[in-house]
């Protein structure tokens, strides 16, 4: 028979976000097992093709619903073509398997306020992602002029309470890159909350202590932010620490330790404001090691026992639920899900790597010992 696990006197036995009763933690022999609401992942690369295929199947496995990012080649900037996608990624999906994906556009100089009536429409499309020109991977078509050409269509999106998804950073080479969030923040993002307060903004994987200040600052229920794995867990360092490591290059760039701390200090306190959205980024290992290699991080299969790994430490552990699967679709405006999701104090052993038709992949703290465990209820 199991037994109620006595906590340490650091983590409070504070009532469940859902339902009001104290969330129970378990120790069955010497394992502590905790039972979640699955999570959703509110920030996802699937990619398509065989990769989308390789991959799929383990967002699948611990996530019910993920917004899924729209910058393939060519981006997905229209409703019609994220149908379609979305469409690729269900037959795409292990059988019997409910994982949802919600489909997002892919702003450009050029988006229609028509376009996001559309959207709204399809009932597939929950979002809009703006990626500044040249920030990132496939962002080649993004937005040069947000004021100048996409004022139409941000006020369209706050008719049609459709959200804004950020990639907080600038292009100007003049500005350092681990500077480019922060001077996101005071020249694009702060103008833009000042010009259209009720448009819904998710701040996605935020990296610095400026992003979790002006986050905090804003007014609750219009302003979000999306948190990674391994933006609570590593700093800078974790790029050159036994030479130069690839895999562990993504951008945001990873920023300095008093940036990662900040960072996991507000979501370990339980602020409402801030939930899971992994940012999982494959890349087939030889694009990774070569002379010029992607930035991304592949961090699905990983992400939860990361996730708990992070609030285990903080003494946190009774607010873990919040953030992976309350705040993300409370702000959303979507149902919670009612499934669970089963978190295990289980060692066990992070593959070197995934093998797909056309090459391999390297997953985030590849052939690393992990402590916690997930599995469905």
């Amino acid at each position: 028979m199991m037994k109620t696990l006595v906590l340490p006197c650091r983590v409070p036995r504070l009532p469940c976000a859902k339902t009001g009763a104290p969330i129970r933690f378990k120790d069955k022999g010497a394992r502590m097992e905790l039972s979640i609401t699955r999570p959703d992942d509110w920030h996802l690369h699937l990619r398509d093709g065989d990769l989308l295929e390789a991959v799929v199947s383990h967002s699948a496995s611990h996530f019910g619903r993920g917004i899924v990012m729209p910058n393939l080649k060519p981006p997905i900037t229209t409703t019609a073509a994220a149908v379609a996608y979305r469409e690729s990624i269900l037959k795409a999906l292990p059988a019997n398997n409910d994982f949802t994906p919600l489909m997002t556009l892919y702003l450009t100089d050029t988006t229609t306020p028509d376009e996001i009536k559309l959207a709204r429409e399809s009932g597939t499309v929950f979002a809009v992602k703006l990626y500044p020109a040249g920030a990132t991977t496939n962002s080649e078509d993004g937005v040069t002029d947000l004021f100048g050409k996409c004022l139409p269509v941000l006020e369209e999106m706050i008719e049609q309470n459709m959200p804004l998804l950020v990639h907080g950073e600038v292009t100007d080479p003049a500005v350092d890159m681990f500077d480019r969030e922060k001077v996101f923040i005071e020249t694009v993002l702060r103008p833009l909350i000042e010009k259209l307060p009720q448009l819904k903004v998710v701040m996605e994987h935020v990296t610095t202590m400026d992003a979790v200040r002006f986050v905090e600052s804003c007014s609750e229920g219009f302003i979000a932010a999306t948190v990674t794995p391994q933006h609570l867990l590593l700093n800078r360092n974790a790029l050159f620490q036994g030479g130069l490591q690839p895999h562990n290059y993504c951008l945001p760039v990873l920023k300095r330790e008093i940036h990662r701390q900040a960072i996991v200090s507000v979501v370990t306190s339980g602020s409402k404001r801030f939930f899971l959205g992994t940012d999982s980024a494959p890349h087939e290992r030889q694009r990774k090691e070569c002379s010029c290699g992607c930035a991304g991080i592949y961090n699905a299969p990983v992400a939860l026992s990361l996730y708990a790994k992070v609030f285990e430490e903080a003494g946190a552990l009774d607010k873990l639920e919040a953030f992976t699967s309350f705040n993300g679709p409370d702000f959303y405006g979507l149902p919670r899900n009612t499934s669970k999701i089963k978190l295990s104090k289980n060692s066990w052993k992070v593959p070197e790597s995934f093998s797909f038709a056309s090459g391999e992949i390297v997953p985030m703290f590849a052939g690393e010992t992990l402590d916690w465990l997930p599995s469905s209820v």
